[in-house]
């Protein structure tokens, strides 16, 4: 088993008010791309303070940089044009609050990594914390949402040789992150709880020529196979949908349990989404491997109130008769701002929600 921080969070921050004015700015031309990097820098700066404050174990770069949580590894492909990609659905309050989300891209070359824009942002993070770093990269089959069954075929005839070559690609970001230095990454791999737990997923996949049960077994060793590196803590994070607050899939994990805890062996982590009903029971960790670490998202980013700290300790309690205290961790649930836009949070239950965290592990895991 590799390194445990007990107390984490997934990714994402939302961004401060003056980051999105620059971004603003710079879209329209009144500022260079060198002024919003300064402008950017003290973002992540910030970002950091906040989290090391806040007494987490380990610190992101809160993904500052990015559009979306994912679009410095779409930054750095080749192979895609300006058409629409696979649209997502994504579930409000009520129904009159859902959104589709498509990505203004999609797939009609044979995808090539140009740039590898994470190391970028783990050598200025790294240089800035006094804690550990965590990176996030997305998971190879991810890049669904860049799938166009019209325009996409004629690259790859079969969306798993596009899935084939975004293996290749993660992976050769994560070996050169290794070569920098960094010891902990986190693949995020929202599409394969989504898959594994929802049949309204399942069948989304199927109507852009994506088969899931292809999912159950060739994707997951596909998102295992990135994790490949030495020295290198690999944290696989699942969750259901994070966008505005809103969601994709509901579903348990226990179909997942049985499939994924004993395929996936690169990963020495499942950070795991647990805010609400919708992720289902505890049972399922008694699937877990004896060598692995369940990190319990149970502290949620989507909702502007905080958690009951006993609440949240007993529900700890709760998962620990099925694994073992030493096999549990905590975290937020998700990202704060998967999406630049943000979740309706305010910057200050943010801090505080992360506090809780910190606190908690330390009263925890004492």
């Amino acid at each position: 088993m590799q390194t445990v921080f007990r107390a984490e969070t997934i990714g994402s921050l939302l961004r401060p008010s003056y980051l999105a004015e620059a971004r603003r700015r710079h879209a329209d031309g009144e500022i260079t791309a060198a002024e919003l990097k300064r402008v950017e820098d003290r973002a992540v700066d910030s970002a950091i303070a906040l989290q090391e404050g806040a007494g987490l174990d380990v610190v992101t770069d809160g993904e500052l940089r990015r559009q979306v949580f994912f679009d410095q590894f779409i930054r750095g492909l080749e192979g895609l044009s300006p058409h629409p990609g696979a649209p997502v659905h994504f579930h409000g309050e009520q129904p009159e609050n859902d959104v589709d989300f498509q990505s203004p891209l999609c797939v009609t070359g044979r995808l090539r990594s140009t740039r590898m824009v994470t190391l970028e942002e783990f050598a200025y993070a790294r240089a800035r914390a006094r804690r550990p770093v965590k990176v996030t990269l997305p998971s190879p089959l991810l890049v669904f949402v860049l799938w166009s069954p019209e325009h996409s075929t004629a690259a790859y005839p079969d969306p798993f040789e596009m899935f084939a070559d975004a293996v290749d690609i993660v992976r050769a970001e994560a070996r050169a992150l290794a070569e920098m230095g960094c010891e902990y990454i986190q693949i995020d791999a929202p599409e394969l709880l989504q898959v594994f737990a929802d049949e309204r997923s399942r069948e989304h996949w199927r109507s852009l020529g994506i088969e899931p049960e292809r999912v159950f077994t060739e994707g997951v060793d596909m998102v295992d196979a990135v994790a490949d590196v030495p020295g290198v803590t690999f944290g696989l994070h699942l969750c259901k949908g994070n966008y505005q607050s809103r969601w994709i899939a509901s579903g348990g994990y226990e179909e997942f349990a049985r499939q994924v805890f004993p395929r996936a062996k690169n990963y020495d982590l499942f950070l795991l989404e647990y805010d609400d009903e919708r992720s289902g029971s505890f049972e399922p960790l008694a699937e877990l491997p004896d060598d692995k670490v369940a990190v319990l998202g149970l502290v949620s980013t989507k909702r502007d109130t905080l958690e009951d700290a006993e609440e949240v300790r007993r529900r700890i309690a709760e998962a620990e008769r099925y694994t073992g205290l030493d096999r549990l961790a905590l975290s937020t649930q998700c990202g704060f701002a998967s999406d630049a836009s943000g979740n309706l949070i305010s910057e200050t239950m943010q801090e505080r929600k992360l506090q809780l965290v910190a606190d908690l592990a330390r009263r925890v895991w004492a």
